[in-house]
Formats: C-alpha cells, sequence, structure tokens
C-alpha cells in the first residue's frame, strides 16, 4: 500500500496543512502495529527505552496538549495530569486494544481538527507551555505530526525487541 502523501488528498483537509494529514494517516498504520501485545510486553523497557504503553499513552496526550495550544488555549488540570501518568502502565495495566484505539481515535480527531481550521489563521501566533514559548497554529500542527511520528518510529522498534524477548527470572534475553 502507498503511504498516505502518495494517495492523493484527503477530503476537507486544506491544501496547506496536506502534509499534516497524510503524516497522522500514515501514523495510524504504525501504530496498529501494537495491537496483540500482551501486557507485560506492552510495558516492558528493553535497555531503559521508553515502553510501547508509553508511546501509545504519550501520542493521543500530545496531540491532545499541541491542539489546545493551537487553539490558543492553555492546558486543563485533566491533561497535565495526563501527562504526569503517561508512563505508568495502571492498575491493572492498560491493554494494548486500548491503548490503541485510543491513539487511533486521537489521530481521527485531530484530523477533523484540520479540516475545521480556517486557512487564515494558520500563521496566528500561539504560546506553548508555562513558559510561553513562541509557535504559530501552523508550527503546532505540523509539530504534532512529526512529534507523533517520532514515537511511532520508537514504538515499531520497541515493539519488534519485545516480541523478540523471552522473559527468563525477571531478566530479559533478546534472541536473534
Amino acid at each position: 500500500m502507498a503511504e498516505a502523501w502518495l494517495s492523493g488528498p484527503i477530503d476537507g483537509v486544506p491544501e496547506r496543512l496536506m502534509p499534516v494529514a497524510h503524516s497522522l494517516v500514515d501514523a495510524k498504520g504504525e501504530i496498529e502495529t501494537a495491537r496483540g501485545l500482551d501486557p507485560g510486553r506492552l510495558w516492558m523497557r528493553p535497555a531503559g527505552v521508553a515502553s510501547v504503553g508509553f508511546h501509545l499513552r504519550h501520542i493521543p496526550g500530545a496531540i491532545d496538549r499541541l491542539l489546545t495550544y493551537a487553539r490558543g488555549e492553555p492546558l486543563s488540570p485533566e491533561q497535565r495530569a495526563y501527562l504526569e501518568a503517561e508512563s505508568e502502565s495502571g492498575d491493572p495495566p492498560e491493554g494494548s486494544e486500548v491503548l490503541v484505539d485510543r491513539a487511533l481515535q486521537s489521530i481521527d480527531s485531530a484530523l477533523d481538527v484540520l479540516r475545521s481550521i480556517p486557512g487564515t489563521s494558520l500563521l496566528e501566533a500561539r504560546s506553548v507551555g508555562r513558559a510561553g514559548l513562541p509557535s504559530t497554529v501552523q508550527g503546532l500542527l505540523f509539530h504534532a505530526a512529526e512529534h507523533t511520528r517520532r514515537h511511532c518510529g520508537q514504538l515499531i522498534v520497541t515493539a519488534k525487541v519485545v516480541r523478540a524477548a523471552s522473559i527468563q527470572g525477571g531478566g530479559v534475553e533478546v534472541s536473534s
């Protein structure tokens, strides 16, 4: 299957935001690679890297936060609490199906946002975080896409490693 950017325009997305949309659509397929991981492997941190579960929790959280800033709003206490808990598996641990579905839904919601953004607002100034760092609506939207893809790359590699791992005596052994 061709990558999204080779599949033509996405209905309703402004031309200037098509690279963002294409990147997010491609990310959906990459996120699907985590489906079916058992909780032990989902939250495993081989060599101390972030777990697949973290990436699946971080992607929708980061998209939500970046879209909040793009709207010109500060983060809510709930968003800050979610950020603090992204690396926690939960009790009981959240499974891959729930996390994958949540990440995919966040991307679908982001695509809907792209369809609704007036082109005239793309260069409007926005501030990011408590420090009020400078950006624009367009900058935040592009960052949402590239940040998502960065975490997808890490998710894919970590998922391959933990699928190849056998857990022995509390340690992890990777077979070749």
